[in-house]
């Protein structure tokens, strides 16, 4: 490998605010936020709208995400009509 040109590899946690979850691994990702992990050291922390244990499909639960309201469009658009 060419020295140089690849980015830094690095320790880094992942964060799931949602689910109360939080991975470390390696990633190029940095964050100017930190985190003191389990180990005692500190590393920069990313945090993430859904992960494994935030999914629907990994969990098997269904939640919706309305934040624009895009359902409510949807029905004052086409109605609320039922199928024959």
């Amino acid at each position: 490998m060419k020295k140089g040109i690849h980015p830094d590899y690095h320790p880094v946690v992942f964060r799931d605010k949602s689910a109360n979850f939080a991975f470390l691994t390696r990633s190029t990702m940095t964050s100017a936020n930190t985190i003191e992990w389990e180990d005692g050291n500190t590393y920069p922390v990313v945090d993430v709208e859904t992960s494994s244990a935030s999914h629907p499909m990994w969990t098997g639960k269904k939640r919706i995400l309305d934040t624009a309201g895009q359902v409510q469009k949807f029905r004052n658009r086409y109605g609320d009509r039922k199928r024959s």
